[in-house]
């Protein structure tokens, strides 16, 4: 399971090579250079994340054991999670080739996009808590500076406050990690997970868990702790954003917390799972009620990136096999559908430096391949049939219901309702209709290659859950998430 370690490894390497050629005169060349290195990098570890789907395993770094060295876990749940951002950020790479080229800096791009990456894959491998908070935190400064990226006034200004209220989330997660440590004595999470199956929670653990819950909560935007997010998606880059909110969120709030939360403290009941009911209900409404008010494209889909949020929630607070499988697809889908759409409203802005939807009107004629594909996008996130939305949406209805919670499943269909009103005026005022515009045209063809393959997944991907692929990517990683003992015999061996 050595390969585990190429996840990490290869963006670290790509980061470093990009480095030389940040400094100094752009020219073609450079950006060349970069461009090729960004993608070789993201699609060789997209293809070691599609091979190794299915497959579990541990890999411990300089031959240590789990309890003294650091170790890195492939489980049902990092493999599925794993494969689906390998793809997003694939796709968001070959479509900065040619966006990224106006900015006139592809190397220092490149590097801290690749850092970005090399933080995340840590956070979704590792199996130890201090080291999650590190690569936690290579991935989030990573991040400060793309959405600054532009260096205008409303860019630093957003990055600042994202920058601000993300260290006071960091700071949460490093006290947890303290208190969780100062209870167990070590920072491997199945070891951890093996001392409170035995000793039962303690002041430390609870204290711990509050910490977490406010720590991860920041990093995934979930209301009440949003208030940073409707300024960095707009603000950053569009491919940033689509990895800000197809990625990001996702495996440094959502993915962090369950992990830690289901995995290594194994409380699938009580407060953690009420906790991320009740905020992903609040998410999942008032997000999608802020952004029927916005009329800037990108900032609306940053309200909508905390809506959805708040369903991945939901179907992970249920803490059943179904709301597990509902949640985690969700995931998957809110990857693909939210990237795409961001990816879109970049197209748009590349052609015509428009982000109002109110002056886009008709804009779909002139670029078809990017109205149609924002069509796909906006229908799969307002759960309409047959998109990838739907099925997720669908799942987290059945499994509020099955669970007993017959008003939850109101709220995620009252959510998606809203939802589809929003992109209702999407469509409406901003790709649909006539317009007098006519020397628009359509995006570059390295622009509008990754819309077509996210759309086209956003058609397909309720395939997933057929026996086959949903036994592979979904109900393996209830079972880890749901059992801690089964992550405990794979780390420790007993």
């Amino acid at each position: 399971m050595r390969i585990i370690s190429l996840f990490i490894l290869f963006p670290l390497l790509g980061a470093f090579a990009a480095s030389f050629f940040a400094f100094g005169e752009e020219n073609k060349t450079k950006i060349r250079a970069s461009n090729i290195i960004a993608g070789f990098v993201t699609g060789g570890v997209l293809v070691l994340s599609l091979l190794m789907i299915g497959r579990h395993g541990i890999y411990n770094l300089g031959g240590w054991s789990p309890l003294l060295g650091i170790t890195l876990v492939f489980d049902g749940f990092a493999s599925s999670v794993l494969a689906v951002t390998s793809f997003v950020v694939f796709m968001c790479t070959v479509f900065s080739f040619r966006y990224i080229a106006s900015y006139n800096s592809a190397g220092k791009f490149y590097t801290l996009l690749l850092l970005m990456v090399a933080g995340i894959n840590g956070v979704l491998l590792t199996g130890d808590i201090f080291n999650l908070f590190i690569f936690l935190e290579i991935a989030s400064v990573s991040s400060y500076a793309l959405v600054a990226f532009g260096t205008s006034k409303h860019e630093l200004e957003a990055s600042f406050k994202y920058l601000v209220q993300s260290s006071v989330g960091a700071a949460f997660i490093l006290l947890g990690i303290a208190f969780v440590y100062s209870y167990t004595s070590n920072l491997n999470m199945a070891h951890i997970a093996s001392v409170v199956r035995q000793e039962g929670f303690s002041a430390e653990i609870y204290l711990a868990l509050a910490f977490f819950t406010a720590g991860f909560s920041i990093k995934a935007a979930l209301i009440p702790f949003h208030a940073w997010l409707p300024d960095a998606h707009p603000a950053a880059p569009a491919p940033v954003s689509a990895m800000l909110s197809g990625v990001l969120i996702k495996t440094v709030g959502i993915y962090a917390l369950v992990r830690l939360g289901y995995s290594m403290l194994g409380m699938t009941q009580g407060a953690l799972p009420q906790l991320l009911i009740y905020s992903g209900v609040f998410s999942m409404i008032f997000g999608a009620l802020l952004a029927l008010g916005q009329w800037d494209f990108k900032r609306l889909l940053a309200f909508h990136s905390i809506s959805q949020m708040g369903y991945i929630a939901l179907g992970f607070g249920l803490a059943t096999p179904l709301g597990i499988t509902a949640g985690l697809f969700h995931l998957m889908n809110h990857s693909v559908f939210k990237s795409l759409l961001f990816l879109n409203a970049g197209a748009v802005y590349f052609r015509t430096g428009i982000r109002d939807l109110r002056r886009m009107k008709g804009i779909a004629k002139l670029m078809p391949v990017s109205g149609s594909t924002s069509m796909i996008a906006s229908l799969s996130i307002s759960g309409i049939p047959p998109f990838n939305g739907f099925w997720s949406k669908l799942l987290i209805i059945i499994a509020c219901v099955q669970a007993g919670h017959p008003v939850l499943a109101f709220w995620a269909v009252l959510g998606s309702i809203i939802t589809l009103s929003s992109f209702m005026k999407v469509q409406k005022n901003g790709f649909l209709g006539e317009t007098e515009e006519k020397k628009v045209k359509e995006a570059p063809l390295s622009m509008t290659t990754p819309m077509i393959a996210l759309a086209f997944l956003c058609v397909f991907m309720g395939l997933m859950l057929l026996p086959g692929p949903r036994e592979i990517l979904f109900d393996s990683a209830a079972a880890v998430l749901l059992e801690s003992g089964e992550y405990i015999e794979m780390v420790l061996g007993k």
